[in-house]
Parts: structure tokens; sequence; C-alpha cells
């Protein structure tokens, strides 16, 4: 059986997936790891930090954790994920280089716009992380973002990693090495701060014949090279933001369940009721992590996660 929680970060993206067989669990994921700060603006809201949910369900260790991209809401939990089970081994597109000592540049006193300062604070929260386990035996799997990457963790589990364009990794880490090191370009800053979800990984699980996508952030335009079959589950990209989904992307996947990762009290129509409305056209269940109102759409539901299992 595969079991998978989308859980209720509030604002960003935390999926934990569990195969179990015979009653114990043979290989654990979590991908991404939610936001840092968690707040609760309903009484009845069971946000929940990813490493305390982690917690909660007894996992002491993870087998694999991968990061889709450097964004807050998806790796600003990372030191809490690491401070509450042990994971052996991390995949992402980007690590900060060895023995780097420098101090990034405060982001409130940096004079970088918005888009500059989210990329220092989330460099930080990433490297404050990684340092604090660092005698942990983590292993770090680079991942180069020049080819996909199919993984056969079990007999009956496979893990496919897509990429963007490979280009936009080589520009990743050239402007994150050079910020680690000290040197800040306002205008280099600004422009990947507008590539960052582009460059987003993507995940698709096969199980037993059933296919489980992982969205990231990626926008539906990203999709477009890609030869896609339909799925099982599908995580909604880009927090169903107006520019994450489109019909041709649905047309090819036809989900049977959509799964929104949003924080219920978002400001900027994420999720967008056009997308909600065109998910619903395709899948049989749409549901939310948060407590998502939106009328003739989505009832808000409370819950610390979105649990599904597939045989």
């Amino acid at each position: 059986m595969l079991a998978l929680d989308f859980i209720n970060v509030g604002n960003g993206d935390a999926a934990l997936v569990r195969e179990y067989r015979d009653g114990r669990t043979v290989f654990s994921l979590l991908i991404d790891c939610g936001h840092d700060l968690l707040t609760h603006p309903d009484e009845r809201s069971k946000r929940i930090y990813a490493g305390d949910f982690l917690a909660k369900e007894g996992i002491k260790e993870l087998d694999l954790l991968i990061l889709t991209h450097f964004h807050r809401d998806h790796i600003g939990g990372l030191l809490n994920v690491l401070d509450r089970v042990h994971v052996k081994e991390i995949m992402a597109s980007y690590f900060p280089p060895e023995g780097t000592e420098c101090a990034l540049p405060d982001p409130e006193k940096s004079g970088l716009p918005k888009p500059g300062k989210t990329i220092l604070i989330c460099l930080g929260l990433l490297r404050t992380a990684l340092e604090a386990h660092k005698d942990d035996g983590i292993r770090k799997t680079l991942l180069s973002g020049d080819r996909n990457i199919l993984l056969k963790p079990t007999e009956d589990l496979s893990v496919r990693i897509m990429f963007g364009e490979p280009a936009l990794y080589r520009e990743q880490k050239k402007i994150y090495d050079r910020i680690y090191a000290g040197n800040t370009d306002r205008y280099e800053m600004l422009h990947w701060g507008k590539c960052m979800n582009i460059s987003s990984l993507r995940i698709r699980l096969s199980y037993h014949g059933q296919d489980i996508v992982f969205g990231g952030d990626a926008y539906a335009v990203t999709w477009d090279m890609d030869m896609l079959s339909p799925c099982k589950i599908l995580k909604v990209p880009h927090h169903a933001s107006l520019s994450s989904t489109n019909r041709s992307f649905l047309n090819a996947l036809r989900p049977e369940t959509a799964v929104v990762s949003v924080a219920s009290d978002r400001p900027d129509e994420r999720p967008h009721p056009a997308i909600v409305s065109l998910l619903k056209e395709y899948a049989k269940n749409v549901y939310f992590t948060d407590a998502v109102n939106l009328p003739g759409l989505a009832e808000p539901a409370y819950h610390e996660s979105v649990h599904l299992e597939t045989e």
C-alpha cells in the first residue's frame, strides 16, 4: 500500500509518501518541507510544521527528502524536519559550497527589491539547516538538471524526477555560489527571482500501475515539452494559481483526484476560482490542505493533512 499525506503547512508545500508492506514501512519520502513560519488565523486551524507532523506520525527516519526549489514556503521548514527526524538522503538541484563561512547580507538592509530579499532569506534558511545537521551523516545528492532521473527505491515503486531547461540549473548555481561568496548583483537576483518557479523539480511516482504527479511550483507552460500520460492523483502545481494549470495540461493528465496545497487566507487568489472550477471538470475529487472557502467551489475542511491511499 502507498500512503500519501499532503501536510497542512498553511502557506507552502510538504508531502509525505510511505510504502507499506506486511504492516511495516519499507520506504519513506518527503517532498518539500513547508514554511518556517506558521500562523493560525482561525482557532479551528490544524496547520502544522512538517517536522512536527512527522514526529506525531511516529516517524524517526526518512529514506529520502527531495527539495523541489528554494522558495521559503518549500524549504523554510527544513530545519524543523531535520531537528525531528533523521534523513538518510537529501536530493536537490543545489547545495551551498562546502566550507563557505561568508555571512549573507541582512535582507532588510540589503537595498534589494523583494525578489532579492527572498533569495537571501531562503539561502540563509538552507545553509542554517544543513550546517546544524552537518554531522548527521546525511547523504546530499546534487541533481544537475541536465536529464530526468528515474529512481527505483523498492520493487513496486518508481520515482521519476523531471527538470526544466538545463540552463536554469547552471544559472542557479552561478548566482547562488556568488551570493554565498558575498557577492550580490541587484539585476541578477531580480531576474533570477522571476525564474525560481520554472526551475522547480516535478516528480512522478508509479506504484502498481497507478501514477501520482507532484507539480512543485512549475507553471503549466513548463510541461509543454513533456510526454504526459494520465495519473490517478495530481498535486496541483503552484498552489492552483492562475498560471499553474490549463486545459491542455489536464487533458493529458486527467487526474481522478487533485490536491491543492495552499493556505486558506492567501490574498493573491491562490487557489484561483477559475482553476478550481477547471479542476472540478476533470477530477472526481478536489481537496485542499487548508480550510479553503470558495463559495460554490470549496467548503472549509479542517485537517492536519489530506490523507490518501492507493493499492
